[in-house]
C-alpha cells in the first residue's frame, strides 16, 4: 500500500440499495470500515447515487438510467430511499456526494473533494462489486490513485461475479483485503495539539 493520504469511499449504501441488494454481513463490514477510518484520522466521503425531480439527467439512451423517468420519485436526490443508510451515519464534516451515474466520478464533485483532501490512495467499498465498485476503481487508476478494495465490503446481486472481481480482475490495479486486515494496517490518529 502506498504512503499517499488515504481516503476512504463509501459509495452506494443508501437505503433503497441496501434493501435490495445489501446484507447485514457487507453493511456491518463498512461499518467497521468506517469506524477504522475515523479512528486513524483517515478521511470519509459518502457516494450516493440519485437525480433531480424530473431525472434531467437521464438520458433515454443511458441503458441503466434511461427508463428511470417512468418509476416515481424512488431515485430523487431528496427521496429517503436516495440517503446513506443510518447504520452509516455520516458525522457533519464528511462529505456526501452525490453522483449521476455509477461511477462515484461522474457527475459529481468527487474529484475536487479528493483534491483538497490531497488523496493519493482510495480505498473503496460499495454496492454493487460489479456497479460503482468497478467503474470507480477504473477511473480511479486512470487517474493515477493507488487502490485498495474492501472485498468484505462490497456486494454484487451475484455472488459469482463479486467473487471473479475480487479475485481475478481487481488485484491486477488494487490491493484486494478484508476490512479488519486493512484496519490493522492504520495507525492511531494522533491527537490535535
Amino acid at each position: 500500500m502506498s504512503d499517499a493520504r488515504q481516503v476512504l469511499l463509501v459509495m452506494d449504501f443508501q437505503q433503497g440499495i441496501v434493501a435490495r441488494l445489501g446484507n447485514e454481513a457487507v453493511l456491518a463490514a463498512a461499518g467497521r470500515a468506517v469506524e477504522a477510518a475515523r479512528a486513524a484520522g483517515v478521511p470519509v466521503m459518502f457516494v450516493r447515487v440519485a437525480f433531480r425531480p424530473g431525472f434531467p439527467e437521464a438520458a433515454e439512451s443511458n441503458r441503466t438510467f434511461g427508463g428511470i423517468r417512468g418509476t416515481g420519485d424512488a431515485m430523487t436526490q431528496d427521496n429517503p430511499l436516495t440517503q446513506i443508510h443510518p447504520a452509516l451515519a455520516p458525522r457533519p464534516d464528511e462529505p456526501v456526494i452525490v453522483k449521476r451515474r455509477v461511477s462515484a466520478f461522474s457527475g459529481s464533485d468527487l474529484d475536487v473533494l479528493l483534491r483538497g483532501a490531497r488523496a493519493g490512495s482510495l480505498v473503496l467499498a460499495g454496492i454493487s462489486t460489479s456497479g460503482v465498485v468497478l467503474s470507480t476503481l477504473r477511473q480511479a487508476a486512470d487517474l493515477d490513485y493507488s487502490l485498495t478494495v474492501l472485498a468484505d465490503a462490497c456486494a454484487d446481486p451475484d455472488p459469482e461475479i463479486h467473487r471473479v472481481l475480487t479475485e481475478k480482475v481487481f488485484p491486477r490495479q488494487a490491493d484486494v483485503v478484508g476490512v479488519d486486515e486493512w484496519a490493522g494496517t492504520l495507525a492511531p490518529a494522533q491527537p490535535v495539539r
